[in-house]
């Protein structure tokens, strides 16, 4: 695949934001359908870049590719890994439902996730890092991130209370699991310790330190 900015198909979109009265206010966001094309973090720059000259703004990338997901990420983008993924989705019981769901293979992040920023995956996402305060997460499945989570997690989307959301230092802007929603209270600095928030039989969002902590119900 040739670079983006090079392409036909961006000499066409040029031609169009160069000409004529512009259609769009300055700083318009502009999301990128990127499907299954693989696209890595060098590319998303440029084209970012390349839109700046247009006063556009690149914000979110949704893809269907899970490297495209991870370059997108790291290069402070929101993502959306799209839900239609024949090739990633694999059958599991849903034993809260007593049915079977469909749920894609976890999506792997080595990055902070910045402030603006979206994380959207039709399963469960594992952050190598931080959620800063401004960012969030969406998952269908659980959410784990080795680091502080400071922003807005949201696990089991698709209405899966079995899900759980797991951190070095739990410090959200809220959480939600399913159709439970927390907002969990400043507390003083201490000891970082992992801490898992889960969903209790009476539907309550209870956090609890990781160690020792058994899934009540999947």
């Amino acid at each position: 695949m040739v670079d983006f900015v090079d392409s036909e198909l961006w000499q066409q979109l040029q031609q169009r934001l160069s000409g004529g009265e512009r259609f769009w206010e300055p700083g318009t966001s502009v999301h990128l359908n990127a499907q299954n094309h693989l696209l890595d973090s060098r590319q998303l720059q440029e084209l970012g870049e390349a839109l700046d000259r247009y006063d556009l703004k690149l914000t979110r990338i949704a893809t269907s590719r899970r490297q495209t997901a991870v370059a997108a990420a790291t290069a402070g983008f929101s993502i959306d890994q799209g839900s239609e993924l024949p090739q990633l989705l694999t059958l599991s019981e849903d034993k809260t439902t007593g049915g079977k769901t469909l749920t894609a293979e976890p999506l792997y992040l080595q990055t902070t996730v910045r402030s603006g920023a979206e994380v959207r995956h039709p399963g469960s996402v594992i952050i190598m890092g931080d959620l800063n305060p401004g960012s969030s997460v969406v998952a269908d499945g659980d959410i784990l991130i080795w680091g502080r989570l400071r922003g807005v997690a949201h696990a089991g989307a698709a209405g899966n209370k079995g899900s759980i959301i797991l951190a070095l230092k739990l410090e959200p802007t809220q959480l939600r699991i399913a159709d439970s929603l927390a907002r969990v209270p400043q507390t003083a600095q201490g000891p970082t310790r992992p801490e898992v928030a889960y969903v209790t039989a009476k539907g309550d969002i209870r956090i609890t330190e990781a160690a020792g902590f058994t899934r009540p119900y999947r």
